[in-house]
């Protein structure tokens, strides 16, 4: 598995495209902005992107999800709660203008085959309703969640605090200690990292 980490955006949200470099198939997670720079890259890398996965539906996350559905021909995959909130025009959520809406609704304990690939989801809750991660292999995708040395923000519509800790404490915690950690923004960290020094767990 190979993965490119870009920052897009004025909040800099880490847009990932996660490829089986056997097969060069290939997803893209949390196109926040910018998709002309994530389709170079793509194209730079010769990855053939078929899937558009979504953590939640934050601007921040979800603005390139649109334009890049269009250019590459991919499925956009997001929790039915995080879609209604952007159907309804939440604060702080994407559009319809540039999110569209998904092709395939996420819950909790999917899975799915890109190449070689297996993609776990798990629901997180919290920092948004439908908050998702996406496991793969020993890498886990926290968009919002899980943050090096921190969590979510949860005073945005949707968000619960009591909500993301569970999340956290019940669902990402009880990963193996090696599993690596790609946030939505600021730099990776370990399930193990996390246990020892985050001051919210």
């Amino acid at each position: 598995m190979k993965i490119k980490r870009i920052p897009v955006g004025v909040y800099a949200a880490n847009c990932y495209i996660v490829f089986d470099e056997n097969t060069s198939e290939g997803l893209i997670i949390d196109p926040g902005d910018e998709s002309r720079i994530l389709k170079k890259e793509v194209d730079t890398l010769g990855v053939k992107v078929k899937h558009i996965f979504i953590t939640h539906g934050h601007m921040d996350h979800t603005g390139a999800v649109l334009d890049l559905k269009n250019i590459l021909g991919a499925k956009v995959y997001i929790n039915e709660k995080d879609e209604n909130m952007i159907i309804n025009r939440a604060s702080m959520f994407g559009t319809l203008e540039n999110c569209g809406t998904a092709d395939i609704k996420l819950k909790d304990g999917d899975n799915f085959k890109v190449g070689s690939l297996k993609l776990e989801c798990i629901e997180t809750p919290g920092h948004t309703l439908g908050g998702m991660c996406f496991l793969i292999d020993n890498v886990l995708f926290t968009g919002d969640t899980l943050f090096q040395s921190s969590i979510g923000r949860t005073d945005f519509e949707g968000g619960d605090f009591d909500m993301i800790i569970k999340s956290i404490k019940e669902k990402l915690l009880v990963l193996p200690e090696g599993t690596i950690v790609l946030p939505g923004h600021g730099p990776e960290t370990s399930i193990k990292y996390e246990k020892m020094y985050n001051p919210f767990l």
